[in-house]
């Protein structure tokens, strides 16, 4: 049995890497041997990569608008959603649950429902070509798994530890700050990558709301690349570019992942 266990969490584990290796492989591929099926790049090249950062392709910059537009919008969807969480966690009133109701329900409309009524109010406010036109809607996505995840986690921590806090001085809000904030840090870095890593593939609002290529983001950027002629489709370069629009997301993930099992240890330690 636990060989099999073994052997399904291997294979389990190559079907999500090979598409990554495949996209890293044909990344370090020539534009003539992109079509080879062979395992590794005979030979290496970093053509596709010089071609990426070409300075027609606006790729670096587009980077750092991806960047600014995730980073926002986990910042804001925090700070919101931690406070609002922890009032619906500890705070008792009248329909508490139909508010956690319709937070999770806003999380289920299809984001192509949105595009249209979205696109007609930014474009009467001016906000077209702007990164609020991105980072607004992309809230509306992160805020209800926000909210939803750190309640769970805030119902779960004892609220005699806010009880001894005030006891000792602590306004609610010091207590909140100084002694529950500390304790949910796993819930909320997990949650920080989640909506980081949902806010910076997202795709179709960017799309829909900049056209200027100075405010673009990277996988809006990536699908307009074009080749030589106007129909030549140039895989090594959008190869490249997923590698560079991937790496920081795996990145951030193992960073965060030693923080996680670091906090949740010393909690339970404490």
């Amino acid at each position: 049995m636990h060989v099999w266990r073994r052997a399904g969490t291997i294979g389990i584990a190559l079907y999500c890497l090979v598409p990554f290796y495949w996209m890293v492989v044909s990344s370090f591929r020539r534009t003539a041997d992109i079509h080879d099926t062979t395992p590794l790049p005979s030979p290496w090249s970093l053509e596709s990569y010089e071609a990426v950062f070409a300075a027609d392709m606006g790729f670096g910059r587009s980077l750092l608008n991806s960047l600014v537009v995730a980073g926002v919008t986990t910042a804001v969807t925090l700070l919101v959603g931690t406070l609002a969480a922890y009032a619906l966690a500890r705070l008792s009133f009248r329909g508490k649950n139909v508010v956690l109701a319709l937070v999770i329900a806003v999380s289920m409309f299809p984001g192509a429902l949105l595009i249209v009524p979205l696109l007609k109010l930014f474009t009467a406010i001016g906000w077209i070509n702007t990164y609020q036109a991105m980072i607004v809607p992309s809230m509306s996505f992160a805020l209800p798994l926000t909210i939803w995840n750190l309640t769970a986690f805030f119902r779960q921590l004892p609220y005699e530890l806010e009880q001894a806090a005030m006891i000792d001085g602590c306004t609610p809000f010091a207590a909140f700050r100084r002694v529950m904030l500390p304790l949910a840090a796993p819930g909320v870095f997990t949650t920080a990558i989640l909506a980081f890593i949902a806010t910076w593939n997202e795709f179709i609002i960017a799309v829909t709301m900049v056209n200027d290529q100075a405010r673009q983001t990277a996988t809006v950027r990536i699908a307009q690349f074009t080749g030589a002629a106007k129909f030549d489709t140039p895989f090594g370069t959008q190869m490249a570019a997923g590698v560079l629009v991937t790496l920081p997301l795996v990145l951030l993930v193992l960073f965060f992942q030693r923080r996680i099992v670091a906090g949740l240890t010393a909690g339970a330690l404490k």
